[in-house]
């Protein structure tokens, strides 16, 4: 007579765990994904739509600023409503959106609809990190997991670039955006049978004036900045969207201070190695997701790379944020504490995007292009683990999701206000150094616009090594 034993229940529980894992790494990878992934596709879709070189920037910035700009009270939802919930809700709106928009017959369908997407990613994303740290509290166990997630952040917008040439070159544009519906659908399905049940915190009101606020002060920063390319800095709408942008931001931070249930609890970054971890990805993103585009036009435009070869053009960086992440940094971790592992990252990110500043149309991808995404890559892989680390260590429950929040808040605004200074920038030096030609002087303005992210970079670390601490953080 034979008997079938069943699992053993921490075996299951421990399954169970990386299902988990598995529901919370789709839905982060929807969300940056989508940062990219619609950049290759954007001259076939404008093409197809007649779409302005003005619309073609608002599909970009449309989807970045709605996302960055609520999800603060993304943050404050989640912990409301419960992660679990948000989660699921945030992936099937997105998938609606995402389906809008690869049907859109027109500029401003699409510009819409990838605000919807924002929307709804602000409502998701947030629920992802708090849901990872009462997920997994196991040390070893958990800095896997969260080298996993930190890898998922800093690479997915790379992996855009690959999953858009592909599917531009392939398919078509429109598949850039219905690819998500059975992403969103397998997280949403996945989620709702393996994710923790967490209550929500009905006692967490939701400060909808600060909401407003935050979110035309971001938008007001952007937008000036983005304006600023073309009309220059003493136009007088774009010295108008700066100052609006100041007096809301302020007004935002003060009212942080006078309420009782604020959307960005000021304690949160009262936390200095917290705190360093913040100013991490948001220099970090301001200069890689500039870096971004401006080597995705290097390869397309300069060096006629089809849309596929250019996103597998950015595989190396893929390799070696992973392998950092995997192999170094989190066993790194507990033994270095943070601030090393911080500073030695940024270097590496300002010395790769300073190397970059070499690019001429004559650049060789594998003498100069590969050997910096590399770079690149492995100092992603030496800081953002620790990013993941600390947003969450030492907080109280209820905070947990405005806290993961304010980590893709950092991570999104970097990225737009980046794109879009550094867009002017290179733009300005393009138009001064006329005489190089037309190809010499577009990636002129490249150079010059990533050693400017380089500066910024190797300034946060100088700011991130003051701030951070020396020891691991305990959870």
């Amino acid at each position: 007579m034979t008997t079938t034993l069943g699992a053993p229940p921490e075996s299951r529980v421990d399954q169970r765990r990386w299902w988990a894992l598995a529901a919370i790494g789709l839905a982060q990878l929807l969300v940056i994904v989508d940062t990219t992934i619609v950049n290759i596709a954007l001259p076939s879709a404008q093409h197809a739509l007649g779409m302005s070189d003005a619309g073609r920037q608002w599909t970009i910035s449309a989807y970045t600023l709605a996302f960055g700009g609520l999800l603060l009270l993304g943050g404050r939802l989640a912990d409301r409503f419960g992660r679990k919930n948000t989660l699921i809700i945030g992936a099937i709106g997105f998938a609606l959106a995402s389906a809008v928009g690869g049907a859109a017959t027109g500029p401003g369908m699409l510009i819409a609809a990838r605000a919807a997407q924002g929307v709804f990613a602000a409502l998701l994303a947030p629920s992802t990190l708090s849901l990872l740290t009462i997920t997994f509290t196991e040390a070893k166990e958990r800095a896997k997991a969260f080298a996993i997630y930190s890898t998922i952040m800093m690479s997915g917008a790379a992996l855009g670039l690959l999953a858009g040439g592909a599917l531009a070159e392939y398919l078509d544009w429109r598949w850039c955006l219905y690819v998500n519906l059975p992403l969103a659908a397998v997280a949403a399905v996945l989620g709702w049978f393996v994710l923790p049940k967490t209550k929500g915190h009905r006692e967490t009101r939701l400060d909808w004036t600060s909401a407003i606020l935050g979110t035309g002060g971001i938008v007001s920063l952007v937008y000036a900045l983005s304006e600023a390319a073309t009309r220059g800095w003493g136009d007088g709408l774009v010295l108008g969207f700066v100052g609006a942008a100041v007096v809301l931001l302020v007004a935002f931070v003060y009212r942080q201070t006078r309420i009782d249930n604020p959307l960005l609890p000021l304690r949160i970054l009262g936390d200095r190695t917290r705190s360093a971890g913040y100013l991490t990805i948001a220099a970090t993103s301001f200069g890689m997701f500039g870096m971004f585009l401006f080597l995705t036009f290097q390869l397309q435009g300069i060096m006629h790379y089809g849309a596929f070869q250019a996103g597998v053009a950015f595989l190396p960086f893929l390799l070696g944020n992973l392998l950092v992440s995997m192999l170094l940094s989190r066993r790194l971790l507990p033994k270095t504490g943070p601030r090393p592992l911080l500073v030695i990252g940024m270097l590496l990110m300002a010395a790769g995007l300073a190397i970059l500043t070499q690019l001429t149309p004559d650049s060789s991808y594998w003498g100069l292009i590969l050997p910096v995404e590399l770079m690149l890559g492995a100092g992603a892989g030496f800081a953002m683990p620790v990013v993941i680390n600390t947003a969450t260590a030492r907080i109280d429950e209820k905070d947990t999701g405005v806290a993961s929040a304010f980590v893709t808040t950092s991570q999104q605004v970097g990225a737009s206000l980046g794109t879009a200074s550094l867009n002017t920038i290179a733009s300005g030096a393009t138009a001064s150094a006329a005489g190089l030609g037309v190809a010499g002087a577009t990636v002129h303005g490249y150079a010059v616009a990533n050693g400017w992210g380089a500066v910024i970079i190797a300034a946060a670390a100088l700011g991130a090594g003051l701030l951070a601490g020396r020891k691991p953080q305990a959870s």
